[in-house]
């Protein structure tokens, strides 16, 4: 009686094809947009999917100043930030760091949700945040990412 072999799909470095998608962030909530964005960056989105390999794709993220929160985060919420000298560690509200970074916002959600090793620091780099309109990745012609 033959035995059949059950083999798992192991994806290999070299054979990933990574699409480019834009999203326009305007008035979208922070939290549900960062979880989207760290879906597809992993590569969980496609069945491909390997733990050990970066399968993900590339998302250029637009208007990131447009992105809004709920409750009372905007008063609440704070970002760390260390100088490496002594006494360097500073603490920025939701609203002072929107005013002059607001990039920086949704960049430091997202990474929070990427695995916490050198692999999640790569997938990071897949991620382009912008905070107005325009964007100088025209040339990859970025699709506009589907929704779930």
């Amino acid at each position: 009686m033959p035995q059949c072999k059950i083999r798992s799909f192991s994806a290999k470095p070299g054979e990933i094809q990574a699409n480019w998608y834009h999203v326009d962030a305007s008035n979208q909530v922070l939290g549900r947009l960062a979880t989207r964005l760290a879906m597809v960056l992993m590569g969980k989105h496609k069945p491909t999917y390997t733990a050990h390999v970066d399968t993900g794709d590339y998302v250029v993220v637009t208007n990131a100043d447009k992105v809004c929160v709920t409750g009372n985060k905007a008063n609440t919420m704070k970002y760390a930030r260390y100088s490496y000298y002594p006494g360097g560690y500073k603490e920025d509200l939701y609203k002072t760091v929107m005013k002059k970074h607001p990039e920086r916002i949704l960049q430091e959600a997202v990474r929070r949700m990427l695995p916490k090793n050198a692999l999640g620091k790569h997938m990071l780099k897949k991620l382009k945040v912008y905070a107005s309109d325009m964007h100088p990745h025209n040339s990859q012609h970025p699709e506009p990412l589907p929704t779930v």
